[in-house]
């Protein structure tokens, strides 16, 4: 008779095995407790040209951002843009809504920086968001939109993180905090087959390629949980804490409550002068880096922006915040949605 209780105990317990992983499997999934996907490492080498220097400085300093990120803000200058003896450095984001976000030091030291890593470390960390030591990275590096980088721009950019003057910067190692440390785990995809150039035979084409480089969207797109608000997209409202200050991205779809009033020309001059108007952007928005583009190129960025579905979100960060029904953040004009 003893071993009746002792059979139903077991089944009692494979059943909620089962469950367990049953649930494991549908919510969060198994990436948290095994690990992120990550390929092995190549030997694979960029050579260094004139022509792959040229466009990664082009990329690296007015597209991508990289040294907006990684490089400490001057903030005595308008539109605080990264101090130039320290580019690249490395840096800790106190003062923001992330304040344990390290980036890292890019420059070629071999004690703190990348001097040590290969070229395809470094390809796996933007293209792939795996860092050198294996880990997850934090996606506010935004490597699920440089996935789409193409091969040739991704040899750019390394090549011209390796002509960056070595400095010597001891950073803390990045302590991501619990559950984000584990949910992360479960980005990183890995890419094996090669990516092509884009199309660039219109000024849409190379618009849409500008803004995934440049990221955007995920700026301009109010996020609950860590993940874009479906329909949302490009509709500001994303509330974002820098030492700058405090403020609500803007809707940047063609509705009347967006940027339907741009034109041409007032979007190019916005983003060479950081001013709308009288208007002043805080630095939140880095113009510093993206007005250094040409304007061919932010032309066709605006091209590809009058293309996006216009979205009825009214965003206004010169009004207190209040709360917003469409977004479920606090944000100027929040009562009005």
């Amino acid at each position: 008779m003893a071993r009746r209780p002792i059979r139903i105990l077991a089944i009692i317990g494979v059943t909620l095995l089962l469950l367990l992983a049953v649930g494991i499997t549908f919510t969060i999934g198994w990436r948290p407790i095994i690990g992120p996907r990550a390929r092995a490492l190549t030997d694979r080498r960029f050579e260094a040209t004139p022509a792959r220097l040229e466009r990664g400085k082009y990329l690296v300093t007015s597209v991508t951002g990289c040294l907006g990120c990684h490089t400490d803000p001057d903030l005595r200058r308008p539109g605080a843009p990264p101090l130039a003896d320290r580019l690249g450095s490395g840096t800790v984001w106190t003062g923001s809504d992330t304040p344990w976000v390290v980036a890292p030091n890019l420059t070629p030291d071999k004690e703190t920086g990348t001097g040590n890593w290969s070229d395809d470390t470094l390809a796996r960390a933007i293209r792939e968001g795996i860092g050198h030591d294996g880990r997850a990275l934090f996606p506010i590096m935004p490597y699920p939109r440089y996935r789409h980088m193409s091969d040739e721009d991704l040899a750019s950019v390394i090549v011209f993180i390796r002509s960056l003057a070595p400095i010597r910067n001891p950073l803390p190692k990045i302590q991501i905090p619990f559950p984000l440390n584990l949910l992360i785990k479960g980005m990183p995809q890995v890419l094996t087959a090669p990516v092509a150039a884009p199309d660039q035979s219109t000024p849409l084409a190379r618009g849409a390629y500008l803004v995934q480089m440049g990221a955007c969207a995920d700026c301009h797109t109010p996020q609950e949980r860590g993940r874009p608000i479906p329909g949302l997209e490009f509709a500001g409202g994303f509330v974002m804490t820098e030492p700058t200050g405090t403020v609500a991205s803007a809707n940047i779809t063609p509705d009347p409550t967006g940027i339907s009033y741009y034109d041409e020309p007032l979007f190019v001059r916005a983003m060479h002068e950081g001013k709308v108007g009288a208007r002043q952007l805080n630095a939140v928005m880095p113009w510093t880096i993206y007005g250094n583009m040409t304007d061919d190129d932010l032309k066709s960025i605006f091209a590809y922006l009058r293309t996006l579905k216009p979205v009825k979100h009214r965003v206004d960060n010169t009004v207190p915040p209040s709360l917003c029904r469409v977004c479920r953040m606090k944000h100027g004009l929040g009562d009005r949605n």
